[in-house]
This record gives C-alpha cells, sequence and structure tokens, in this order.
C-alpha cells in the first residue's frame, strides 16, 4: 500500500483492442524517482519500448496527474499526456490546463495508461474512482466543441470536464491537439493525433472538489508551504494578479517586447523584427477585443484572454491569443489582423490543431510558393485562405493532406527541407534563437524537438530572471540552460504549472512537495530528480535512434544568416554553446553515457538494467 501524500494511488489500464478497463496501484518507487506527470509518464513510456511506432496498438498514451495535482497548491491545474510523438518520433509530453486534471484527482484517479486500438469510436467516463468504455460512434467526425456539448448534455454541465479530439485528431493529423471545455490544448507533439488513431475520441469526468482534494502527509507543514508559494507569486512581478504583465496581458504581453529586442521570428525566420507586430500584441488585444480574463484550478494570476470577435466574417468569441499562437499565424506569416487571428486560432481548438505547427505549415508554403519551389498557391498574410487551408489540413483534403504530416515532412517532400524551422520535425516557438542564445540550444537539445517550454532561458535573458543573462552571448549558456531545464522537468512532473516558476524557486518546489508526500526533499534533490527525468528522456531518444550530434541542430537560417532589428548582424553560435552543454551534462556527443544512467539511479548499477 502506497504511503505517500497527495496520490490516490489508483491508475486506470484501458486496453482498447479488447475493450477492457482494469485498475492498478502506483508503484511507489517509481514515483518517488520520478515523481508524477511527466517524469513518471516517461517511465511508463520507456518500459513499453522506445522501437514502437507512434501509429501502433503497442504505444501508449499516458494521461498523468502529480503529486500536488488538485490541491490548494497554485497554479497545480495542469495534466501530462505522454506518448511517443508522430511528429518527431521522440518521446513527448504535452500539458493542458483548466479543471480536468483537478477533476482527474477528485474522481480517485491519478493516471489513465492507454494501450491498444479499439475496432470503434469511444470515449471513456470517469467518476467516483471507476471508468467505462462507451461507444462514441455519434460524435465520431465531429469537432472538439460539439462533442464536449455533447458530453455536458448527456451528463450534466455541473463538475464535468471533456478533454476531445477534433476532426483533426480523428484523420490523424500529425500535430493533432487535445481541447478541453475552456479551450485550453494540449497542443504539442501529435498526442491527439495518437488517441486518434487508437479511436479514442474523449476522456469524460465527473467529480467535485468537495471531500476529494489531495491530502497532504504533513498538513501543517504544507499550509506553511503553500502560503509562502501564493505570497511569492503574489510579489511577483510578472505573475502580480491584475498588476504582473502575465495577467493582465496573458502570454501576449510578449509580443512587443520580444520584437523590439530584434528576436521575433518573422516571414518563416527570415527576419526578426516587423513593424506591424504591434496590431497583435497583448497591449492591443487588450484595448480592442478582451472581453474576460479566465484561470485554471488553484490560480490567482490568470493569464487566459478570452477576446471576442462581435462581427463581420471573423466574428468568433475564443481563448485566447497567445503569444506563440498569435506569433504563429500572425508575424511568421506576415498576417497582422488581430480579428483574422482570433478566428484562426478559433479554427484550430475546434479542429485540435496545434497553432504553432499550423502557422509553420503557412509560412513554408508561403516562402516555397514565393520562390517557385511548388505551385500551391498561398501569399503571405492571406488570412482567408489560410482559414481555409486548416480546414483542408484538419480533413486531409487534397493539399491539406500534404501539410498534414507536418511542414518538416512536407518541405522534405518539396525538396527544400531547409525551408523548414524545426527541430526532430518539430517546429520552433516565437523567440529567434540569433537574438537570444540559450533558447536556440534549448530548441537544439530538447527532447521532444524544438520547444520554448524544455529550458526557458528567455527569463534570464529577457526578463532577469532569477538573475539576468546576455541574451546575444553564448558563453555560459550551457551551464543555464540546464538549470532551466531540470527545473522545469520537475515542475512538470509535479504537474505544476511553469509560470510559477518565474516567482517560485526549488527550494519552494521541494517544500511543497515534502509537505505533501512526506518525503524530505531539498532544493538540490529537486534539481536532482529534474536530472534524472530529463536524462531518462535522453536515454528514450538515445534507443530511438536519436543518438548522435547532428541531432541536436538547428536550421542552417539561424547558423548562418544574421538576424535584424536590435540583433542585426548576429547568428546562433551552436558551436561554441553545444559543446559546452555536453559537458555539463556529462554526455557524450549527445548520447547519456552508462556512468551517467548509474549515478542517477536510470540503471541498475550491477546489473545494468532499467529500474
Amino acid at each position: 500500500m502506497m504511503n505517500l501524500g497527495g496520490f490516490k494511488n489508483k491508475e486506470i489500464l484501458v486496453d482498447l483492442t479488447k475493450g477492457v478497463v482494469g485498475f492498478r496501484e502506483l508503484n511507489e518507487e517509481d514515483a518517488k524517482k520520478y515523481i508524477g506527470g511527466r517524469g513518471l509518464g516517461v517511465k511508463y513510456v520507456l518500459d513499453n519500448g522506445p522501437e514502437v511506432e507512434p501509429f501502433s496498438e503497442e504505444n501508449v498514451l499516458c494521461i498523468m496527474t502529480g503529486p500536488v495535482t488538485g490541491s490548494r497548491s497554485s497554479m497545480s491545474g495542469r495534466l501530462a499526456v505522454v506518448t511517443k510523438s508522430p511528429l518527431t518520433g521522440t518521446v513527448t509530453d504535452s500539458h493542458i490546463g483548466g479543471w480536468t486534471a483537478a477533476r482527474l484527482k477528485w474522481a480517485g484517479i491519478d493516471n489513465i495508461i492507454f494501450s491498444g486500438k479499439s475496432d470503434k469510436p469511444v470515449y471513456l467516463y470517469i467518476e467516483n474512482g471507476q471508468a467505462e468504455l462507451c461507444d462514441a460512434s455519434d460524435v465520431w467526425g465531429t469537432s472538439t466543441r460539439a462533442t464536449i456539448k455533447a458530453m455536458k448534455n448527456k451528463y450534466g454541465e455541473e463538475d464535468l470536464s471533456v478533454m476531445a479530439i477534433g476532426q483533426a485528431g480523428e484523420n490523424t493529423v500529425r500535430y493533432a491537439s487535445f481541447i478541453n471545455e475552456h479551450d485550453r490544448a494540449a497542443g504539442r507533439g501529435g498526442t491527439a493525433a495518437v488517441a486518434g488513431y487508437k479511436k479514442l475520441k474523449a476522456i469524460v469526468i465527473k467529480a467535485t472538489q468537495k471531500g476529494n482534494m489531495p491530502e497532504p502527509k504533513l498538513k501543517e507543514e504544507y499550509k506553511e508551504a503553500n502560503k509562502k508559494a501564493v505570497r511569492a507569486i503574489l510579489d511577483g512581478g510578472l505573475t502580480a494578479p491584475n498588476k504582473g504583465g502575465l495577467s493582465v496581458y496573458g502570454t501576449n504581453v510578449l509580443t512587443n517586447l520580444i520584437n523590439e529586442v530584434g528576436a521575433l521570428p518573422t516571414k518563416n525566420s527570415q527576419f526578426t523584427h516587423w513593424d506591424e507586430a504591434e496590431k497583435h500584441s497583448g497591449e492591443y488585444v487588450n484595448q480592442h477585443l478582451l472581453v474576460k480574463n479566465n484561470t485554471c484550478h488553484a490560480c490567482p494570476v490568470g493569464c487566459k484572454i478570452e477576446v471576442e470577435v462581435k462581427d463581420g466574417k471573423y466574428k468568433t468569441r475564443v481563448e485566447s491569443i497567445e503569444f506563440e499562437s498569435a506569433w504563429s499565424v500572425g508575424s511568421n506569416c506576415l498576417l497582422s489582423d488581430a480579428e483574422a487571428i482570433s478566428f484562426l486560432i478559433d479554427r484550430c481548438n475546434e479542429y485540435g490543431i496545434d497553432t504553432i505547427e499550423l502557422g509553420h505549415a503557412f509560412s513554408v508554403t508561403m516562402e516555397a510558393y514565393e520562390k517557385g519551389f511548388i505551385t500551391e498557391e498561398l501569399h503571405w498574410g492571406d488570412a482567408d485562405a489560410m482559414i481555409e487551408l486548416t480546414r483542408k489540413i484538419a480533413f486531409r483534403e487534397g493539399f491539406g493532406g500534404v501539410l498534414a504530416e507536418g511542414p518538416a515532412r512536407a518541405t522534405a517532400l518539396w525538396g527544400v527541407p531547409e525551408l523548414s524551422m524545426s527541430v526532430k520535425g518539430q517546429s520552433i516557438p516565437a523567440y529567434d534563437p540569433r537574438g537570444i542564445q540559450g533558447i536556440g540550444l534549448g530548441y537544439a537539445t530538447s527532447n521532444r524537438g524544438a520547444c520554448h517550454l524544455r529550458g526557458y532561458t528567455v527569463a534570464s535573458e529577457i526578463a532577469g530572471i532569477p538573475e539576468p543573462t546576455d541574451r546575444l552571448k553564448p558563453e555560459g549558456k550551457g551551464e543555464l540552460l540546464k538549470i532551466f531545464q531540470d527545473m522545469l522537468a520537475f515542475s512538470d512532473s509535479m504537474n505544476i504549472c511553469k509560470f510559477s516558476s518565474f516567482s517560485e524557486n526549488a527550494e519552494h518546489y521541494a517544500e511543497q512537495y515534502s509537505a505533501m508526500t512526506g518525503i524530505p526533499m531539498t532544493a538540490e534533490d529537486v534539481m536532482k530528480a529534474g536530472e534524472r527525468i530529463y536524462n531518462l528522456e535522453r536515454y528514450y531518444n538515445n534507443l530511438a535512434g536519436f543518438n548522435k550530434r547532428e541531432d541536436d541542430f538547428l536550421p542552417k537560417r539561424f547558423t548562418e544568416e544574421p538576424a535584424s532589428g536590435n540583433s542585426a548582424g548576429v547568428v546562433s553560435r551552436m558551436d561554441i554553446m553545444l559543446d559546452e552543454y555536453y559537458e555539463v551534462r556529462g554526455w557524450k556527443e549527445g548520447l547519456v553515457p552508462e556512468e551517467k544512467l548509474r549515478e542517477l539511479g536510470i540503471i541498475n548499477p550491477s546489473s545494468g538494467q532499467l529500474v
């Protein structure tokens, strides 16, 4: 019997091939070593075997909470979806906010592991610690929102959370996303495409908070640890409710700032500054389109910006114009119309599509057409054509089927792979690696393909958190990145929002974890656990075929073509940073050596077997 606080000690095992639902207790040693959420999910995916095909019955889809999920801990409403990505071929985890994670924990469940493939559309219904597979034939072929509405009609809207796939997931678009009832997305890596392959339409959870919140092992210590963490958030410069930039403007507060320093990838990263970007910035949206600030479970920040276009062809009400989404279909494609951008994001939520990857699908097509590499016509900033192409991608209709494979595969098919601004098949987010050197190293070494969320060095290089570093200086970025990667690996596994790291530190995390679980933990232990998880992911990828230095790369545009704006003349200095990073990590040309695996307890010191 598990002796850790915070966990419900119950996982659902769903064999979709057999249509069987079972249950098991958590392995306490795994939970101690890999914390929960992302870390424990990666362990399950590795145990399942790195050689499996993403679109296969053998691949598993893990829905994971952490030890503080659904508790009174601030920002503890995150859910991790972990699998082998059909976009990259790496292990991937994608996180969704709102109340889905909290309700899963309140329903008495820690995690769900799906295996196999159903011969008909199904959804999983969970209530009071029980679960059943139900026929989803009547909602198959419908959008995420239509599915969510149907489930609300069936089970009642109160105390209900639904995360669903749309037509993009059903049609195995390699960057399809789960969407829940609050328009929150598990966006990256194509996790919903794995669900679509398995004929899994939705996960429906009925649960109330009353009497079901996780119980901390050390109640008084937890109360104090939580009070300290909340105070840090309330006093934080970015996170302060109704005062900090993240709270007032949402993530889109970054548009003007990143554009000003010359690090906003523009026109498929041909430039790093665009005068028109202000028209889709957080400040502009706040003034012209904002109707409501929303939040997630136990979050005082409220960074979710709900917007409304009241009339015209782009009429919509959607949450929300995030920085990454607005940039990807905006400046990246030379589209500045915030109303059109809002509608495009609305379509992504409706079909269940990753906005970042979609914007790149547009931009590579625009550049390839402009330069005569393809005949499919798509012009820069043509919003209406982009909206129609979004539909074609979701349904794999015509040319949309090519782009549904992802920008990296599409450009390779056209014979111009250099047009894809991607790493390991996943396209870059909204920070140019020339104007912010550390984040470029982060893209290259991310375990799930290009990603800012694996190691957010932007906090230091732009915002000066926790200490400022020179954004244009490559030296020292290997060590800086490792710190961010390890700490965020821990927070993703505790399943607390990454934005907490703008105000909280490893000591805050250690105190909350210790009081909740009853396991003594220091700030140093937090970093060691994060290092273990990051190396576990890298070990998986090594075994999956990502086992050479060339896999940790940036597109040549970033290393050979200089930036513009206030980063003019600068290129990414990966040649300096990658060597330093490997040395700090203790890796050999991208490989995790056996001695590192033994040191971190990933493999048995005596037998060499995975433990």
